[in-house]
This record gives structure tokens, sequence and C-alpha cells, in this order.
């Protein structure tokens, strides 16, 4: 079965309101649309990624260097064709957008063989199970927000069917963020679950005051405690300093970045993004890694492809998403979007990733 045409759409829309983390600011969503023919008919439709500054520069990698790759070549051959487009990364480039459009491309390849069998991709990928919790990505530091609102917002959230929340801190002094951690776990309640994500924003001896501070309040885990520059290193100290877990991986490009956070003992849990660093064939490799030393693996966003990788492995913890203001993609381009009851989503039983698009809304945000 081979592959006959690669088109590629690129989708922005711009939100309303700012959705910053500690040393990031988000003001549109944008995602690339991959869709991958086959010659005898069948077609992949499947987003992934939120590529909002460089969004342009993946699509023409996609479209001037790897899709003329693998027209004609057989779909099932996905880590030959996985190797094949990991060499445009070997050059002096900025390689990080090379995995992000293999990732599109190795996605496609996904969607089409899970077609192609009759079976959701999960099942492709071990099918451990076809249900797990979600919880929602928060918490934003927001002008004008109060602790009340941050616990209201929790409430909301628990009662729109999410198991917990992973609450953004990071920007402000241990003491501060320790404050809005303890008006969140008042609002969400004992058995929501509460993580913490500092998207690198401060330094060891911080890190771990933080910590320290919201440990009695059963915190899920620790995300991207400490700054980039060495964080290996710096997260194992955390690590060691403190009961809560540590999770970190979705900076990483390769499943390589990994095992170095594996071996400097530094991630309890990893959640490697296979949006950003070369699609579900190369996350296969980090989530076995993981497997191998009893490290639990979650995923950063993008929950329409993550349902299937999580749900099928054993030491899948739980999967991703955004309120609709912060990602209208997730709660309007998925035609067919499962909606979670009590804490947990149902994975899409449908063929390959299950994803029906709604055509209407690609049309009105498409913007090449």
């Amino acid at each position: 079965m081979k592959i006959k045409n690669v088109t590629v759409i690129a989708v922005e829309i711009p939100l309303a309101r700012n959705f910053g983390g500690s040393r990031y600011n988000v003001t549109k969503r944008c995602t690339i649309i991959t869709r991958m023919e086959t010659e005898s008919g069948l077609v992949s439709e499947i987003y992934n990624g939120d590529n909002r500054d460089h969004m342009r520069e993946v699509v023409e990698i996609i479209e001037k260097e790897l899709a003329p790759m693998l027209i004609g070549e057989e779909i099932f051959a996905v880590e030959r064709l996985w190797q094949k487009m990991f060499k445009a990364a070997e050059w002096n480039r900025d390689r990080k957008l090379v995995m992000e459009a293999i990732a599109c491309m190795d996605s496609a390849l996904w969607d089409l063989i899970g077609k192609a069998a009759g079976v959701n991709v999960c099942r492709l990928l071990g099918g451990y199970r076809q249900e797990l919790p979600i919880i929602c990505i928060g918490g934003y530091y927001e002008e004008g927000k109060t602790l009340a609102d941050l616990g209201r917002e929790m409430e909301r959230l628990r009662e729109a069917g999410l198991a917990g929340c992973k609450v953004k801190v990071g920007g402000l002094s241990a003491e501060e963020d320790a404050k809005r951690v303890e008006a969140a776990r008042k609002g969400g309640g004992d058995d929501f679950w509460i993580a913490v994500d500092a998207n690198r924003g401060w330094p060891v001896a911080e890190a771990v005051k933080f910590a320290r501070l919201i440990e009695k309040y059963d915190i899920a885990w620790f995300e991207e405690p400490c700054h980039w520059y060495d964080d290996a290193r710096m997260m194992a100290q955390v690590r060691r300093a403190t009961s809560i877990p540590v999770d970190a991986g979705q900076s990483e490009m390769n499943a390589a970045g990994v095992r170095r956070l594996v071996a400097a003992e530094a991630v309890d849990i990893v959640n490697f993004d296979a949006s950003e660093a070369g699609g579900i064939t190369e996350w296969r490799r980090a989530a076995a890694l993981c497997a191998l030393h009893d490290i639990r693996v979650g995923h950063h966003e993008e929950a329409q492809i993550a349902m299937h990788m999580i749900a099928a492995i054993p030491n899948g913890l739980c999967v991703e998403c955004f309120e609709p203001a912060r990602d209208p993609i997730w709660a309007g381009l998925i035609a067919n979007r499962p909606n979670p009851k009590n804490g947990i989503i149902q994975v899409p039983q449908g063929p390959g990733f299950g994803v029906e698009l709604d055509w209407d809304m690609v049309k009105r945000y498409r913007v090449n």
C-alpha cells in the first residue's frame, strides 16, 4: 500500500487572551494537519503540534523535503521511512523544526496503518487499555486573577469531568506560588489531581524551597522545575530533596534526550512529546526506555494522539488537554471528540486515530 500524495494544511487561531507560563506567552493556537493519501484510496487526516512562531517553516520542510521522499513508498515500512526522513536533520540547521516536520509525517503514517489494519493506533502500539485519566493544563498567570479565581477554576474543571489540573508556577517566588497551589488544592478537593509546572523557571534552591512548601498538598508531580542550561543535574538535585515526583521530557528533541534524563536519575515521569520530537515511531523508543527503568510516561498536550499512545502501555499515566479558550482546536476541530466523564476519557475506537475533522473550521482558519 503506497503513498500517493501528501497535503499539508496550516491552521492558526488567535486567542482572546494571553495564556502565559513562567517564561512564555501564548496568544494564538496553531497546528498542522497532514493529509496523506495512498494509491488504494485510504486517507489520513491528523493534526499535531502547536507550532506558533515557526509553523510556516515546518510546512516548508514537509512540502519541499519530506513529502517527496515518501511518495511511492510502502506505508508499513514505518521504521525505514523514519530513518529516511531523519537524515534531513543531520546537517547544520534548526533540527527541532525538522523533528516537528517528521512528527507530522510519522503521525499520518500511523493513522494510515491503523486504517489499513482496521484498528485504532492504541491497539497497534500495545492496546493495554482503552480509557485513561485526562487532566487540564491551567492555572495560568493572568492579570487580575486572584487566589479565589484560581480555586474556582479548579472547581469548574472538576465539574467538567476532568481528573485534575497542571498549574503554572515558576514565575513568582516559591512562597507566592505555594499560595497559588494551596488555593488550587482547596478548589479542586482532595481527590482532584494537582500537578505543578515551572517551565524551567527556577534555580535549584528556589525549586527545592517551593517543593517543600507544597509537599503537604499531595502533588501529582513537579514538572520542569529548573533552568534549561543544566536541567538534568539540577532536576536530580530537586528530586533527591523532595517526595514529589519530578516530571520532564517535553523539551527533548529525540529519545536520546530522554536517555540523558534517565541516566542522570532526574525524573520519575517522562512527558516526551511525539509532536515535537519525531512522532510516534521515536516516542516508542522513549517509552520502552522508561519501561525498563520503572518510569511512568505522560505526554505534553495533543490528547488526540496521546490518548492512543499512553493507553497502549502499562506505564502510561494520563493525557492532557486545555480548556476551550486556550485550545479552540481541541474544543472544535474534532467533529467526533470524546468527552471526559469522572476524570476518564475513552480512546476513540475508529481505525487509526479515529479523528474526524470539522472541515468548515479548517477552511475558516487555514493560513496556507
